[in-house]
């Protein structure tokens, strides 16, 4: 068993051929579609909405 002190901690370094490209999905007219599959309108008005904070609401 190895002891977490003496563990070091190393930093990945990754150039973007090797990244991995995350895919945002949202609810749409009730389905689910990702948000790359959006018209140019649709993306827009994706990237305008404002998100309800609860925490902040009460």
């Amino acid at each position: 068993m190895s002891n977490l002190s003496e563990q070091r901690h190393f930093d990945t370094v990754l150039d973007d051929s090797e990244r991995t490209r995350c895919e945002v999905w949202t609810r749409v007219m009730g389905y689910h579609r990702p948000v790359a599959a959006f018209n140019i309108g649709k993306q827009g008005e994706f990237n305008e909405r404002l998100h309800f904070d609860e925490r902040e609401a009460g």
